[in-house]
This record gives C-alpha cells, sequence and structure tokens, in this order.
C-alpha cells in the first residue's frame, strides 16, 4: 500500500507537490499548476502539509 509523504527527489520547497505527484502517478508540474490557480486556499493546505507529511526518503 503506497503512502502519502514529502518527495526527497522532486521538491522545490517542501517536496509536497512531488510528494503528491508520486502518490497519485502524475506529473508535479500538473500539481504546482493546479496549487497556483487554487491559491490562495491552496496556500494554506500546502503549508498544512508541508507540516503533517512526513519525509519521502533519503538524500544521498
Amino acid at each position: 500500500m503506497q503512502t502519502l509523504k514529502k518527495s526527497s527527489k522532486d521538491k522545490m520547497l517542501q517536496g509536497v507537490c512531488g510528494g503528491l505527484a508520486e502518490f497519485f502517478g502524475i506529473s508535479s508540474t500538473i500539481i504546482r499548476i493546479l496549487f497556483f490557480v487554487t491559491s490562495p486556499t491552496s496556500i494554506i493546505v500546502y503549508i498544512i502539509l508541508a507540516i503533517n507529511l512526513e519525509k519521502g526518503g533519503k538524500l544521498y
């Protein structure tokens, strides 16, 4: 079972959009565009996810 986590590979700020994209199997660019189009509400959602999601993996 796949869990929702922050991405350690595809991240610009906190890895939230990259983690959502990995979870749903779509491009992170689409997620970022959706967050941009739906702002300012999405900013609150992004902050909540950034605080509550676990880190996805180790950076090497």
